[in-house]
């Protein structure tokens, strides 16, 4: 890449990012202007210094934490104009392993390796292939909205996220087609860190199993009914009794096994949808 963006896209990052917070629903916990302690004692460790308050950082530190653990980790000189800076908000915003597996669904079907959040050879080719990084932006941002929506703390910090996205969307696409990106604003919710750990989980299909077990078990007893009903046949009143079991037993089972069959249907959907939000299935 001829000229390096990063100056730009760390201007608007840190206008999403705000100042301090320490949301307690938020993963990331304390966070100042989108580093939160954790990051900050790790780098100060790193440096051979004591840990302090993330409010302390210093702009030197956290030009420096930016550039080393975001823009050079997604590989951003190496990115087209637009993408560098939306994978670089992703990556503060969700960690750059994340950023870089969005990337890697957006560029399906050119990209056919794993979904690992690891920018190689094979992601960078696939890049170099795709020519309209404008459409590509459209679909990086929409595999991070599809997370996002996959998080518990989506109810919480939703609406935020999603102005923050829809403005990242816009900016990028601006840079890739060669139009004066607008200015970054701060969104409150958005800045709170989104977090695989925090996905929902994939329902269970073990009421769908207990149901159809269920279900076809009554079945076979409403079969052996049956042959009882037969053998009493002579015994008018006592058939007739067991008849009508019979029919009731046959009909409970049946929907039972039904609805076992069409839970098992809805769990088994909306676990491939949530694998793929995550980019954990094969192919995703």
């Amino acid at each position: 890449m001829a000229v390096s963006r990063e100056k730009e896209s760390l201007a608007r990052v840190l206008a999403h990012e705000g100042g301090y917070s320490n949301h307690p629903k938020d993963p990331g916990g304390a966070t100042m202007r989108g580093v939160t302690q954790r990051a900050y004692d790790g780098y100060r460790k790193a440096q051979g210094q004591a840990s302090r308050p993330v409010r302390s950082i210093s702009t030197d530190e956290l030009n420096e934490i930016y550039d080393r653990q975001y823009w050079d980790a997604v590989k951003g000189d190496l990115l087209p104009a637009g993408v560098d800076y939306v994978l670089f908000d992703g990556a503060v915003n969700s960690g750059p392993g994340r950023s870089i597996m969005w990337l890697q669904q957006a560029l399906r079907p050119a990209y056919t390796g794993r979904i690992d959040g690891v920018l190689g050879m094979g992601t960078l080719a696939a890049l170099k292939a795709d020519t309209n990084n404008d459409a590509l932006i459209d679909r990086i941002c929409n595999a991070r909205m599809a997370f996002l929506k996959h998080l518990g703390t989506f109810a919480t910090f939703g609406n935020g996220w999603s102005a923050r996205v829809r403005e990242v969307r816009a900016i990028g696409q601006a840079w890739a087609t060669g139009q004066v990106p607008q200015s970054a604003s701060f969104y409150d919710g958005g800045q709170a860190k989104a977090f695989v750990e925090d996905a929902n989980a994939a329902p269970s299909t073990a009421p769908a199993d207990l149901a159809t077990g269920a279900g076809t078990g009554g079945l076979g007893l409403s079969g052996y009914l049956y042959d009882l009903q037969n053998q009493l046949s002579p015994l008018s009143y006592t058939s007739e009794w067991i008849g009508k079991v019979v029919v009731v037993v046959a009909l409970a089972s049946a929907l039972l096994a039904m609805g076992g069959l069409g839970y098992r249907w809805y769990a088994n959907r909306k676990a491939k949808h949530l694998a793929a939000a995550l980019g954990t299935t094969a192919g995703a």
